[in-house]
Parts: structure tokens; sequence; C-alpha cells
């Protein structure tokens, strides 16, 4: 979709997107002219207050910009419960869980139930959530609904934690949203995209030669792909991942981590048809390629590279645990069971939702094929989890 066909926001959806572009325009001019790409990613997602995940506005469910798998109903964390408790048996009573970025609070309470039906609830449930006002709809949301002995377990941290810990660590759709550097090749050279101002102030696409760690992770990615990028190809790249997986999981004394994101292996995310990167925004259930209309208005996604991913992790030390589509996944672990009590249910209309729910997690059109698992473990083992439709190779 065109930018120009998008709906228009309110009078006072347009004015707090101008107040966060008056900051961008300030940075920018602080920097002499341009900022990195990566850098306006992270103001427009992230600004304290401004940016679209660190403000008021809703975000997930059929009444914000896009819908995630947990918004569907509880099946997909009913699953990734099921994958998780031996775990969480293994290490004991002490054993933790962290979930990063917590969205509406819809997995966790999902998550906390039905581990507490398989007798594998962690000593602690944390969420590490950036934005205050997610934070505070999260505990609203849980400490209303779930029962006391179960919300209290939960906690929030400011921060990823900085002391060892024992249990899993999982993330769905947030390696998409981390703020990412794009690339792009001119004259056999690397340059990096940066975000300037043209004449009446609006955002433009201007590329400098990339510094070294830029170049050196395109450079990387081209040895991998045995070709060099073919001249004006232009994509993402997240020389940051290995650093990054590094702080959020590099205290985990035994445990496992669990990566849910829609993205594509290396060869396929670098086809030379796909010249123009991966980049997509989100506004009122819309998708298109327009990242400075509204900013703070709208979601700003890249797709994963899993090789990436797999590279970050065993750089991290963690053994490989597996890599499948979303469907084979929720398969493997528990979904039968799980459409087993949809059928008990004694409301029709809520059966026929939570049908459809299982097909939107699953039909290959839908998220089944288009989202992708991705776990690591060390000291533990996740067993079958990755039974079904391994795709490694691929990698």
């Amino acid at each position: 979709m065109t930018a120009s066909a998008l709906p228009e926001p309110d009078a006072a959806a347009r004015a707090h997107s101008d107040r966060l572009a008056a900051l961008i325009r300030a940075e920018i001019a602080a920097a002499g002219g341009a900022i990195p790409f990566s850098r306006f990613m992270e103001l427009a997602l992230y600004a304290p207050g401004l940016g679209y995940y660190s403000a008021g506005a809703t975000k997930f469910g059929e009444s914000g910009d896009f819908v995630t798998a947990p918004e569907l109903g509880p099946t997909f964390a009913e699953c990734v419960a099921e994958a998780m408790a031996p775990v969480l048996r293994t290490l004991g009573p002490q054993a933790e869980f962290l979930e990063l970025g917590g969205g509406s609070g819809a997995f966790a309470e999902a998550a906390l139930r039905r581990l507490a039906e398989l007798d594998a609830l962690p000593a602690r449930y944390a969420i590490l959530e950036p934005s205050a006002d997610l934070r505070a709809r999260q505990r609203e949301r849980l400490t209303g609904s779930l029962p006391a002995a179960l919300s209290a377990r939960l906690h929030w941290l400011d921060g990823p934690p900085q002391a060892h810990w024992r249990g899993v660590l999982f993330a769905n759709e947030v390696l998409d949203a981390l703020p990412t550097p794009r690339f792009s090749i001119h004259g056999g050279e690397v340059y990096e995209e940066h975000v300037a101002l043209d004449e009446h102030g609006g955002f433009i696409r201007v590329d400098r030669p990339a510094d070294a760690l830029v170049a050196g992770a395109v450079r990387h990615v081209e040895a991998y792909l045995e070709a060099p990028f073919a001249e004006g190809y232009r994509s993402e790249i997240l020389p940051q991942l290995p650093y990054w997986l590094q702080a959020v999981g590099g205290m985990i004394e035994a445990g496992a981590m669990l990566f849910v994101d829609y993205g594509y292996p290396r060869a396929e995310y670098y086809l030379p048809e796909r010249r123009d990167g991966t980049l997509v925004c989100h506004y009122r259930h819309r998708a298109h390629t327009d990242p400075y209309r509204l900013p703070g208005l709208q979601d700003l996604t890249a797709f994963v590279d899993f090789t990436a991913l797999a590279e970050a992790g065993l750089g991290a030390g963690f053994d490989f645990a597996g890599y499948c589509s979303q469907a084979n996944f929720l398969i493997g672990n528990g979904l039968q069971g799980r459409i087993a009590a949809i059928e008990t249910l004694p409301d029709e209309i809520e059966r026929h939702r939570r049908r459809q729910e299982i097909k939107r997690l699953t039909l290959p059109g839908e998220m089944g094929e288009r989202f992708q698992v991705m776990g690591f473990v060390r000291g533990v083992t996740l067993g079958a989890a990755f039974a079904l439709g391994d795709l490694s190779r691929r990698l």
C-alpha cells in the first residue's frame, strides 16, 4: 500500500507525531545534518514519551496497528509453555522465566496459567519492558486477571539481568523491532543510509560511507553468500545483534532461549530480487514502505536474518537447539491437545473464534510459515521441541 492511501490521524495524534518529528529534526541539526537510519528508527520507536512503543496509543490487537500471535488467543503461549516446561522443571524451583517485551500481557497471562497446569511454574516471571506505558498496561491486566498466587511471581525489569540466573528467555516479535542500520552498495563500496532534511524540513534519505562495523558486517554476508552485492542493492543488517544477545542472555548460567519472529535464512534474506530490503511499516493494520510518514504513530520493522541469529547465539556460548516454522513448532509442542480442548468448549461462537485462532497461527498464508522459531540452550536440552520440520539445513 502507498503511504498516501493510509487513513489520516486525528488532530491529537498528528500533534503528537509533530512533536516527535521536531525532536528528530533537532537531533539531525545537532549531528551536522544527518543521522543514521538506525538512530531515526530508535527515536521513532522508543523516544521517551513520544516514540511508537513509548507513548500511550494502542498498538496490539484489532484496535491497534497489528496483531501478534498472543493477541489471537491463549494457544500460542500455551504451546510455548509446553515446550519450556521440561527446562523449568529440570532447573528446579528457583528457575526463572524472562519475557522480552511483554506486549499487552496476553502472553504472560496464558503462559503462567499453562505452566501452573504443567507443574512447571518459575519462581519469578520477569518482563523486560522498555515502555513505561506498556509496563503499566501489562501490570493492570495481569494483576487483574491472574490468581494472586500467579501474579505474585511477576516482576518487571528496568534492564537485562546483571547477575547469573537459571531459566528461560523468550522473545516474540522483538528482533524485528531492533533499530537496524540500512546499507547500500555504490561503486562496489558499502554506504550506510542516513536521514537528512529537505528544504521544507521533511525527512529524506541520504547515503554516506559506512563505518567499519557496518561495512565489515556487509562484507561478512558477501563472503557467506560467496558473491558481492549488486550495484545499488539496499537492505538491512544488524552488526549489533551479537552484542545485544550477549547483553540480554549472557548471564544465563543454565537454561534456554527461544525467539519467534518473521524472517528468512541469510541466502533468502539477501536474494538479488529483494534489492530494497525488508523494511515494513504498520499503521492501522495497513503495511507500507514509507518510514518517514507520521513518526511515532506507526511501527517500523525489518525481517530477521535467522542465520545471523544462529551465529550470535553460538558466539554467545550457547548450543543451537533448533529452527523450524511456527506451525511445526506449535504442532510439535501440544497443539493437538489445545485443539481437543477447544472442541470441548460449550459456546459455539467461542469454539469458532478459537478455531480461527488456530488457522491464523498455523496456515502457510497466515503466520504458520512466515513466522519461524529458533532455540538455544546452555546446560539443558529442549528435547523434542524442534522435532518437526527442521529448517537448520537452510541456514
